[in-house]
């Protein structure tokens, strides 16, 4: 049984790795995999040179490393670069690296299982060479090639099923000490070989001069791919401050004293008299590694390269779906992907419909592809645009928060992100131009993702993240925005309990409270003497400030003058780009004034907030709150920031309360309740009363619930100029409840 996860409860995820286990995620993904699949078409590219492009992608990846390092230390969460453009970037943003993200680590795996494949089907071709008859059901065409290949897919998601890092790491040491072997034995061939022979062996060094060079770096830059894994599931590390960006050093350490050593000895001393390593790779661009070295070990390095290829992909296939289905997890958890994707097995806390999807979405991947370069190109393209992404993710976070707050940091600040990041992009750019159709792919992939999102996911999405930015009031900072709550003063006696909710909705430290004094000019306005109007603005203005300053609070204030009150609020929210509105309602039976205030909101492009403070009402004395639902209306966002402002603040008794026909059925009773919990979910992250009552009179119901409630919050419809957005029934709720009453009304 699965059970759904809320937002919350994302760091609720059992911290099982420290820094051998995480250093293995990073190993598992990174070492022998994209070596052995990638070997040949770098060779056949650059020849011998093949060892300086894994060198430079190695510095490149370092260089990344820091800010992936600096960013995971600072959000251990699971998710990798989604998580951190959720953090720093907009909504959409963050989706579309997300979106990436996940297809990246998809790829890559199927990179993998196309590798393991390839390997393991000549292998298993070869040892069974004594008994022709079995040795001819191995099916060596590409169709049966395919099969295995989603067949590795599959076992390893049922593995990742029943245990969240998919079983023991033995795959991942053991390949480690299989290549040490391997390479131990070349450098012992090596003592043998003469300078000279050395030397004709690795000429020509290039094959195709700089172009060959740079074509195998962006062919293979996935080699180095693995260590952002760490990133994807560090909910899951212990210590993460500490423990991540060691974990993400030392696997790239790992692989690039694997990589360099083995390149080397195999184009030294893996190739026959008059032979070189680009020739060798022609002839065998899927297993050249194996051929060169049982060209110097025998048979017996034949099969350590093909133990050791099989063992590399299976724990990089491994890897590459755990970081892909964490990334769908988290997303799924903010509403970026379907909510059925965010949900845990009970018992073993894995994700199971992220982790089916993405390893159906990688079976169909594999059919589509085929082949291990075209995999490996896009695979390549993709992860070299998110590096790019991340490195300018951390630029804004350290600006946005300072470096004395961050648990890690990059040294040489902003220049290593900045050369790593245009090195990274400069290289998805010729990418894109030497294999359009990694380009292409990736294109498509994103044209498909925007349209998802802007007509399924974005709604929700913003819900999610209004309530979690109210509740975290640290995303504003992340992102650079300090929100404006333009509360206009009029009458001092409700002065203190306006700014009071003023304040409970605006982020600590980091938004702003304006109150607004108008003054209305009177005709004789020039005759030298100060209107009443302007002594009357003084003293309201000097009361809101008294109240505010003696509740701890710090507004702004701001008197303006103008023949009318309205279109100057209009006005000054235009200008100040204030994102809240906040206005008070004294007389509900006044019709000019809800006249007016229709009007308003009509025509302003904030958040519209109508508080009406019964008298003797303070909002330090709320505990309960009633939220009726009439269905899915436009101030779903608005709603998901008030209350999230109002958790925020201690008050934990939210009664969600929806009223259906009274003959209504079973069935939709049920439904009703459902949505409820789902909204709650999104809007709130947290347990709240859910009721569903059957009537033909909603407003009754909910005046009798009112009763007991010490905060009743209703939405309005925003509608085109000169409509009604007070109907009846708010007209009616209004006039007979008691407690505070807070109406809200989202951008038009």
């Amino acid at each position: 049984m699965e059970q759904p996860v809320s937002p919350d409860q994302k760091s609720s995820q059992k911290s099982s790795m420290g820094l051998i286990g995480a250093t293995g995620v990073g190993v598992g993904a990174i070492v022998g995999g994209g070596v052995l699949a990638l070997a040949g078409v770098a060779f056949k590219t650059t020849g011998p040179s093949a060892m300086l492009a894994f060198l430079l992608n190695g510095l490149l990846a370092v260089v990344t490393a820091f800010s992936y390092a600096e960013m995971s230390a600072a959000f251990p969460e699971s998710g990798g670069t989604y998580i951190f453009s959720k953090k720093i970037l907009s909504v959409p943003a963050a989706f579309m690296v997300g979106w990436v993200a996940w297809f990246a680590s998809i790829i890559a795996g199927v990179l993998y299982a196309l590798g393991f494949a390839s390997y393991a089907v000549p292998a298993v071709a070869k040892a069974l060479s004594f008994a022709p008859s079995l040795q001819a059901m191995v099916p060596t065409s590409k169709e049966g090639i395919t099969l295995l290949a989603v067949t590795a897919i599959a076992v390893y998601s049922v593995a990742l099923i029943r245990k969240s890092t998919g079983g023991g790491q033995w795959a991942t040491w053991g390949k480690v000490v299989v290549f040490g072997v391997i390479i131990l034995s070349g450098i012992w061939v090596l003592k043998g070989h003469s300078t000279t022979n050395l030397s004709d062996n690795l000429s020509p060094f290039f094959e195709n001069g700089a172009v060959g060079l740079f074509q195998a770096m962006g062919y293979t830059f996935i080699a180095l791919q693995g260590f952002d894994i760490i990133a994807a599931v560090a909910g899951e590390v212990k210590s993460p401050e500490k423990n991540i960006p060691r974990a993400m050093f030392l696997s790239l350490g790992i692989a690039l004293a694997i990589y360099l050593p083995l390149l080397f000895v195999i184009s030294a001393v893996g190739v026959g008299k008059g032979q070189n390593i680009a020739g060798l790779s022609l002839e065998n661009p899927d297993t050249v590694v194996a051929v060169a070295v049982q060209n110097y070990m025998g048979p017996f390095g034949y099969w350590l390269v093909m133990i050791a290829a099989i063992l590399a992909m299976l724990s990089a296939l491994q890897a590459n779906l755990l970081a892909a289905s964490r990334v769908a997890m988290t997303m799924a958890r903010d509403r970026a992907l379907p909510r059925v994707l965010g949900r845990t097995n009970k018992i073993r806390g894995t994700p199971v419909s992220a982790i089916i999807l993405t390893a159906a979405m990688g079976a169909a991947v594999i059919f589509i592809f085929g082949n291990v370069a075209a995999a490996g190109a896009a695979a390549s393209l993709i992860f070299l645009v998110l590096f790019a992404l991340t490195q300018w993710t951390s630029i804004l976070a350290r600006l946005r928060v300072g470096a004395e707050s961050l648990p890690f940091r990059t040294p040489w600040f902003p220049g290593l992100q900045i050369v790593g990041s245009f090195a990274c992009i400069a290289l998805a750019v010729y990418q894109g131009i030497q294999v359009p159709l990694a380009g292409l792919i990736v294109m498509i992939w994103l044209g498909a993702g925007g349209i998802l999102y802007l007509f399924i996911f974005a709604r929700r999405a913003h819900i999610v993240d209004a309530s979690a930015a109210a509740r975290d009031p640290q995303l504003f900072l992340l992102r650079g925005r300090s929100p404006l709550v333009l509360v206009p003063i009029a009458n001092p006696d409700n002065a203190d309990v306006m700014v009071q909710v003023a304040n409970a909705l605006t982020p600590p430290k980091i938004g702003r409270v304006l109150l607004l004094s108008i003054v209305t000019s009177p005709e004789n306005w020039h005759s030298g003497n100060p209107p009443r109007q302007l002594m009357d603005s003084q003293a309201v203005i000097k009361s809101a400030l008294t109240a505010s300053f003696a509740s701890g609070l710090a507004p702004e204030a701001l008197t303006t003058i103008a023949p009318q009150p309205w279109p100057e609020i209009i006005r000054v929210a235009g200008i100040h780009r204030c994102e809240s509105l906040m206005l008070g309602l004294s007389d509900i039976d006044r019709p000019d004034a809800l006249k007016s205030l229709e009007n308003l909101m009509s025509q302003v492009d904030s958040h519209v907030i109508v508080l009406r403070a019964p008298d003797g009402w303070n909002f330090s004395s709320v505990k309960k709150v009633l939220v009726p639902f009439g269905g899915r209306g436009q101030h779903d966002q608005l709603r998901a920031r008030l209350l999230g402002s109002l958790y925020r603040h201690g008050i934990r008794q939210i009664h969600f309360l929806q009223v259906l026909p009274q003959n209504s059925s079973a069935k939709a009773i049920f439904k009703a309740k459902k949505w409820l919990a789902e909204m709650a979910k999104d809007e709130l992250a947290a347990d709240v009363q859910i009721e569903v009552i059957c009537s033909d009179n909603g407003a009754e119901r909910i005046i009798e619930r009112a009763a007991d409630a010490d905060l009743l919050i209703l939405g309005l419809q925003r509608f085109a100029r000169n409509q009604k957005l007070f109907g009846e029934t708010v007209l009616q709720i209004a006039r007979q409840t008691d407690c505070g009453l807070i109406l809200i009304n989202n951008k038009g």
